[in-house]
């Protein structure tokens, strides 16, 4: 088995539901940085990509036809690339990195662009086909822009319940407050605007043509734990914690990320960030979706041969506050190494992309800091999480190593 390691990410700037990039198409935003991560890599021939695997929760829309390739096509890129869409929700552009680095790792491919897409806004509104000819009466459109539609009607009731209401039944569960869930919010707001204004995100976010967004829309830099405290709750009437302000928005945006061997150190011309040394996948209660990064963390740790008083970083993605904070809380971590630059809540969570920048987000803040070791993770809907480890190489130049024969020849 070879190595796989992260050798360069970018994204655009999130952009707000019916912000700055709702007149973008996903599949352009997704051949935006596409073609961007290949530019970028200098020394890199584009015939010598393998493969493009992104990420997407939608799959509906604009997006439809298998959006990686079509993004590879946009892009320019030659058209000898095989691509392949993939979907786990909120996970996809991470499981996209994941399976490139599986690739890779079993010799399969020595560079791969990996990342994800999704325009929440241009979400299109669905019909299902009527079940005979000339039905009567009227039929409802649908929204995909989040959560269930066209639920079977085998599904048991408690796991279709909505993500805000499943977000309460697992605070309820964890004994996560209001109070706290807000000053997490706040805080993600804060750490994102000085990350911004540090300069930290330059390297990572590539402008969207024609679009006049230099950074990303939805972090409020004047948000404060008393704003949030007095904003309504958004999913139960009584008793009810969660609000628009703890909990991720809805978003526009892309993430690549260049995924590679060894040898991918002088087909691109760069030299690696980080190894991906773990990966992990959980699954549990639909309705508790939100925990299930605190297994598949774990998982990876335990398959990159460390545990978490190894780790001096994390990117947890925002889906919730109340979430976020579970997990921390089973982790049994120091919560100040969480989103140190800002998350998800002030970012954005534009669904198949986010994986694909957390990861990005990790391997630049382990080079930046000259930590060793991160955890990338999310929730993803209907009960799964996802998790990569990372190990800073970024000042240890790798060289390729003449691969064994299988028989040790």
């Amino acid at each position: 088995m070879g190595a796989s390691f992260v050798y360069d990410a970018v994204r655009t700037p999130f952009g707000r539901y019916g912000g700055a990039l709702a007149g973008t198409r996903p599949d352009d935003l997704a051949a935006l940085v596409v073609g961007e991560q290949a530019r970028r890599a200098t020394a890199l021939d584009p015939e010598r990509i393998d493969e493009i695997l992104l990420g997407n929760a939608n799959g509906a829309g604009e997006e439809n036809r298998n959006v990686a390739r079509m993004a590879g096509l946009l892009a320019g890129l030659p058209v000898g690339i095989p691509a392949a869409a993939v979907n786990r929700l909120c996970g996809s552009s991470l499981d996209a990195v994941m399976l490139a680095s599986r690739a890779i790792e079993v010799g399969d491919a020595d560079v791969v662009i990996a990342g994800g897409v999704e325009s929440m806004s241009r979400a299109p509104l669905v019909m299902p086909k009527p079940e005979k000819p000339f039905q009567a009466g009227n039929m409802d459109l649908v929204s995909t822009t989040l959560g269930w539609r066209l639920v079977n009607k085998r599904m048991r009731p408690e796991w279709t319940v909505s993500l805000g209401e499943a977000t309460e039944q697992l605070r309820e569960k964890h004994g996560v407050t209001r109070d706290r869930q807000d000053e997490f919010a706040a805080r993600s707001h804060r750490l994102a605007n000085q990350a911004w204004g540090d300069g930290f995100f330059d390297n990572q976010v590539v402008a969207v043509p024609e679009v006049e967004l230099t950074r990303d829309e939805s972090i409020r830099p004047d948000t404060t734990v008393e704003k949030l405290a007095g904003l309504k709750t958004s999913f139960r009437k009584e008793n009810g914690t969660v609000t628009a302000g703890n909990a991720s928005p809805l978003n526009d945006g892309a993430s690549a990320v260049l995924v590679g061997s060894e040898a991918a150190a002088d087909l691109t011309g760069l030299q690696p960030l980080a190894r991906i040394a773990g990966r992990g996948a959980a699954a549990n209660e639909p309705r508790f979706f939100g925990f299930a990064p605190v297994e598949a963390a774990n998982r990876a740790l335990a398959k990159a041969g460390i545990d978490w008083s190894d780790v001096s970083l994390v990117e947890l993605n925002e889906a919730f506050a109340a979430q976020s904070l579970a997990c921390v809380d089973a982790w049994d971590i120091d919560p100040e190494i969480v989103n140190a630059h800002g998350g998800a809540i002030a970012i954005g969570h534009p669904l198949g992309a986010s994986g694909g920048r957390v990861v990005g987000t990790l391997a630049r803040a382990l080079q930046a800091s000259g930590r060793r070791w991160g955890v990338a993770a999310i929730c993803i809907g209907v009960g799964q999480g996802l998790a990569l480890v990372l190990e800073n190489v970024s000042d240890r130049p790798v060289r390729p190593r003449r691969r064994s024969h299988p028989c040790g020849g």
